[in-house]
Order: structure tokens, then sequence, then C-alpha cells
């Protein structure tokens, strides 16, 4: 690879993608980003409006450039967007916007060939593919879903409470997505608010006494989990209420194990209050739709106008690398960052997970190693 002069090619232009190819350049290492939409940052621009980082401001900052100070302690999404634009910019780096990747595939020499749209086929010794953890809107196909006569939307179309003043509406998931819309909707005027819950959330503050929950997520990350969980358990109860009584007890499993498994704690910004107001009412699983009515897990069976399905995201990876032999059984890299599936070396991936320590601060980590490790094959 050491006289191989074709760029390292990196598919999505989101945090992930901007970050490596910064930190390829600072090594000297040419590097293209390729994006789907028309302009870097596409899936934080689709995100609702009062979206804000849940990690500060400098633990949330990509390589060779700070967030600007005057953004605040916890970035809007706007001012994120506009920090990647920065970014790119201020790194000048290559961007192909409107390029779709759908296929990779190893050419005969051992380098890859990337399949896009158009008929496009381009080639690269190395690929890095940072698509992103919110990649395609999975909305669960409930029994009778399409016979639902009122409004059903994924949470990736909800922008603000607007459309739903003096509705009736119903939250599906109980992430920060969902946890934050049902917010939104209470204080922004909807008549009824309630949040069907399967999975009692973790809850914790994001800051308490100015220490953010972040810098714990950092500090207790490579302690063992049951001591995290201990540890967890005994500040939820000094530090939280008890929201049983409204329908939404302590979880049973604990707090780092359910990180271990997926499910990042929701951070409070207000939805503990307002629960406790009376304003977001948990309810049951949803279960079915039979037309206007939305059948949950307790038997009981309610009418809203609206249902909003914060139900997360597919990685989308299947279609682009599953014949590689590179992905475990739920569609996930089987090796992130600076590793490779041996028999698919100079193929990354980056952004898969979602960390308690802050996925941009992660992205920033790996960005780092990948280019460490692009370089050192370079040389060989």
């Amino acid at each position: 690879m050491s006289d191989d002069s074709r760029p390292v090619h990196i598919i999505g232009g989101g945090p992930g993608g901007l970050a490596t190819a910064a930190a390829l350049k600072d090594r000297g290492i040419r590097s293209v980003v390729l994006e789907r939409a028309d302009s870097v940052g596409a899936s934080w621009r689709g995100h609702y409006d009062r979206l804000r980082l849940h990690t500060t401001r400098r633990r949330s900052a990509l390589p060779g450039m700070p967030i600007p100070r005057s953004y605040g302690r916890w970035v809007r999404r706007d001012d994120l967007v506009r920090y990647l634009e920065d970014y790119a910019l201020h790194h000048r780096l290559e961007i192909a916007a409107g390029v779709e990747v759908s296929r990779i595939d190893r050419a005969d020499d051992g380098s890859w060939v990337l399949r896009a749209n158009g008929g496009r086929e381009l080639a690269a010794p190395v690929v890095v593919v940072a698509t992103g953890h919110n990649h395609t809107p999975r909305v669960p196909d409930w029994p009778g879903r399409d016979s639902f006569k009122g409004e059903l939307l994924h949470a990736r179309s909800y922008r603000d409470a607007r459309p739903y003043e003096g509705r009736d509406v119903l939250v599906v998931g109980t992430g920060n997505t969902g946890t934050e819309i049902a917010l939104d909707l209470a204080e922004g005027g909807a008549a009824r608010v309630r949040l069907a819950v399967r999975t009692p959330p973790h809850i914790v503050r994001r800051s308490t006494l100015g220490w953010p929950a972040q810098a714990t997520g950092i500090a207790v990350r490579r302690l063992p989990v049951r001591m995290v969980d201990g540890m967890a358990r005994g500040l939820a109860k000094v530090s939280l209420p008890d929201l049983s009584r409204h329908g939404l007890p302590r979880p049973e499993t604990g707090l780092y194990t359910r990180v271990r498994q997926g499910a990042i704690p929701v951070q409070d910004t207000g939805f503990v209050k307002a629960v406790r107001q009376g304003r977001i009412e948990p309810v049951a699983a949803v279960e079915s739709f039979d037309g206007p009515e939305v059948a949950l897990a307790d038997g009981s069976v309610i009418a809203p106008d609206a249902v909003i399905a914060a139900t997360g995201y597919r990685r989308g990876l299947e279609e682009m690398v599953g014949h590689l032999g590179v992905l475990d059984e739920r569609g996930l890299p089987r090796a992130r960052g600076a590793r490779t599936v041996p028999t698919a070396a100079g193929l990354y991936f980056t952004g898969y997970t979602n960390p308690i320590s802050g996925m941009l601060r992660e992205l920033a980590i790996d960005a780092r190693k990948i280019a460490r490790a692009v370089a050192r094959t370079t040389t060989e």
C-alpha cells in the first residue's frame, strides 16, 4: 500500500467521518468523505428543534478544533451543525456530497471497490464506514399498525410541538429522545401527553452541583459492572424521587448492566418534574392498533390523536457490507475503531456504539486511532 496514491474513502459526513478525515489529514494522508446528503451533518439537521447535547461542549469537540465557548455548555442542535460545517472548512476536508454508497466489495488486488449511486465504482485502498448509529428509522411492526386512523410518525420526523397543540399524543419509547419529545409536547400545549413504557429507564441528573453526568460516565466506564450498578442504585435513591406511583418504577436491572446492553440512561432536563405534575403520563407498552384505538400491554385501550414512535434506528449496514462477514448477529460491526476483521483488513467502522462516556468524545478518540492504524499500514 505504500505506493498507492488513491485516497482513503470515508462513508458518511457526520461527526465520525469528519473527525477521521481530519485526523488522517493531520498525518498527511488524503481522504475523501462521501456524503449521501447535500451537506455535512445531515443526521443532526434532522433532529427535533429543542435538542441539546447531553455531553459538555469541552468533551464533545472533534480533533483539531474546539467548539466555540459562545455555544454554551450544552450545545444546541443548530450550533452543532454550524460547528460541523466550520470544522470541514477549517480542516479543508474533501467532501463529495450526493454520493450514496450501496455496496462495498473486495477488489482482486486486496483494495476495495465502492458501488454508489449513478453507476459509480470508486476504488480505495482503505475504507472507513461512518454512516452512524442513527441511520434508518425503525418503527415496530405492531399488529394493525396500518389501520390506525390517527397520525403515526417516527421521532425522526418530529420537529416541535406546534402541530400538536390541543391534541392527545402518545409517545412510544423511553430513551432520551422519547422523554424529551414528551416534555416538549407537555410544555408546548398538547392537551394530553402519554408515554408508553416497555422497560422503565434509568434516569440521571444531567448535572449535579455543576458536575456533569458525562464526567461520571468517563470515570466509571472501566470499573466492574456490578460495582457501578451498586453505586448508581445508591445515587438514584438520594438524588431522584421514586416515580413508581406515577407508573415509572425504578428499573430492576442495574444501570451499567443496561448500558452494556446498549441502553443509555435518560438525562433529566425537566422530565421527572413533568411526570410528578401529571403533565406526562407513563402508560403500558403498545401491543396493537385497531382503527382509532391503541391497545396497551396492561389491557387498557386508548385513542390518541397522534402516536410518535421514538423507537430507535437500525444501523442499515447489511446491504452494504453484510456479505463480507464483518457484522454480528445484531447487524453491528464485529470490529470497531482501529480494529479490523482479519479477513477485511483496511475496512474500518466508527460510530456504532452509544457509550456512557459520550458518543462525540469516543468518535474523536476513534478518529485518532484509525488514523494511526492507517498510517502504520502505509509505511509497511
